[in-house]
């Protein structure tokens, strides 16, 4: 209910505002951050990092099953989980500053793209009931040629 609401609040804004603005253009966001070569880059390295950690569990797991004394046993195994922890926060820490850099690359292109092509407003996909052009593929090309331009690593 609260959804509709809201998306029934956010249309009529956006329809008043239109009607100040001369040109209004649409992003499907999700398809932009799909498309994305720095997310994918960002993922695999995720993932080569999780293959990382679960290879440390492994070794913990096993390093801890070696000990027969009960207190050494619990101290060891307290030692990795806090390890562990520490590892797992790093790993989302620099999970989401560098998604926050690639958000911030993402908004940048789109804010280009809408004034290159004469746009004075930019909505997301969701929130465009009627008219408006799609900016969606310009925004994925641009992106493209920047990553490329780069390189796609996430560092």
């Amino acid at each position: 209910m609260k959804k509709a609401l809201f998306g029934i609040v956010m249309a009529l804004i956006i329809s008043m505002n239109c009607a100040n603005a001369s040109e209004v253009a649409y992003v499907d966001l999700v398809k932009i951050v799909n498309s994305s070569k720095q997310v994918k880059a960002l993922k695999d390295e995720q993932n080569a990092k999780a293959k990382e950690i679960l290879a440390f569990i492994d070794k913990a797991r096993k390093d801890v099953a070696k000990v027969n004394d009960v207190e050494k046993k619990k101290k060891l195994d307290e030692k990795y989980h806090n390890e562990f922890l520490a590892k797992k926060e790093q790993l989302d820490k620099d999970y989401n500053q560098k998604f926050e850099q690639i958000e911030k690359t993402i908004k940048k292109v789109i804010e280009e793209q809408a004034k290159a092509k004469g746009y004075d407003m930019v909505v997301a996909n969701s929130f465009v009931l009627y008219g408006a052009n799609d900016l969606t593929e310009d925004v994925i090309k641009a992106l493209s040629a920047k990553a490329s331009a780069k390189g796609t690593t996430t560092r």
